[in-house]
């Protein structure tokens, strides 16, 4: 564990969602949560509990829900729609395009179990693919927060946040080391740390292990500078460019497949600016498999020892 990040516990990013709801519920009377017969695994058990009348149980059937998210917004509500990250897009997606990004409907479509780390469940569940088909929509703003604290402070940050959002989080306990009362501003990335070899921007369950790969890092005496890309869309291009500009060489890490996500708008945004040497630390034009976090994190690439590779070869390719 990196000695200038601490964490007192694991917690999974779905609880801080479910968190983050319920305070909205209390907060604002025109939160309305959907839910595809997930209630428990999207942990909206205390929305429900208490705000019963604004909660409604749509059962196995995502395109409705949509619909219905759609038509809520119409009359003043936020909907905020449940239901696994696979289901919250592939099998929704013409749905999402029509009704809800073409028209900018006020929907916040909340997606768990996101990436390989759904573990046992196996391919057909773990959506590799969702940032990459959410980003294309026009208007859609696209978020992957870190941690349990981030990802309460992101649920409540995209209430007020005018247009559709996309939010994605995940089943397995991570470190929970951002902090509690955090201000989330949407497309404003953090400089976790500051260094001037190489840059590494990771997003979601990879921050952590990107953190842990800039204590080995520093072991073998290179500078890396982390930054926690937390919104996709609309990227923070400033930090990205001013970081660039520093170091000359950059590492994407993220739970998604390398076309579509996180690095290939990176890729986009310095090949007009300024290209650099850029390595990436994603799942390479796969599927994943059944089997448990660990074992797949580490099968495919997703550790910390990989963004260390990548950082030696970016460095590397530089010079």
């Amino acid at each position: 564990m990196n000695k200038k990040f601490t964490y007192t516990e694991k917690k999974d990013t779905r609880s801080g969602f479910g968190v983050g709801l319920h305070e909205l519920g209390k907060k604002n009377p025109n939160v309305v949560a959907l839910c595809a017969d997930l209630t428990g695994s999207l942990k909206m058990d205390a929305f429900l509990k208490d705000f019963p009348e604004r909660f409604f149980q749509i059962g196995i059937a995502e395109a409705n829900m949509m619909g219905i998210a759609a038509g809520l917004t119409i009359g003043g509500k936020i909907p905020f729609t449940g239901t696994f990250a696979n289901f919250s897009t592939g099998r929704v997606y013409d749905q999402i395009r029509q009704s809800i990004a073409y028209s900018g409907k006020n929907v916040k479509i909340c997606a768990s179990h996101a990436g390989l780390t759904l573990g046992e469940d196996g391919a057909t569940h773990q959506i590799l693919e969702d940032i990459g088909l959410m980003k294309m929509l026009p208007g859609m703003a696209v978020i992957n927060p870190c941690d349990f604290n981030q990802t309460k402070a992101a649920t409540m940050a995209i209430a007020d946040y005018k247009g559709p959002v996309y939010l994605r989080f995940g089943r397995p306990v991570v470190p929970n080391f951002t902090l509690a009362d955090q201000k989330f501003e949407i497309g404003k990335a953090i400089v976790l740390q500051e260094g001037k070899d190489v840059s590494i921007f990771a997003t979601g369950h990879l921050v952590w292990k990107a953190i842990e790969a800039i204590e080995i890092l520093e072991q073998k005496g290179i500078s890396a500078e982390l930054i926690n890309i937390h919104t996709i869309k609309p990227l923070d291009d400033a930090a990205i460019l001013k970081s660039v500009a520093k170091t000359k060489c950059v590492v994407s890490a993220e739970e998604h497949q390398m076309n579509g996500g996180l690095g290939d708008s990176i890729a986009q945004l310095l090949s007009r600016n300024t290209p650099a040497p850029q390595e990436f630390v994603a799942v390479n034009d796969s599927f994943g498999e059944s089997g448990t976090p660990e074992e797949l994190m580490q099968k495919y690439g997703l550790e910390a020892t990989n963004i260390v590779d990548a950082a030696l070869k970016a460095i590397a390719r530089k010079k």
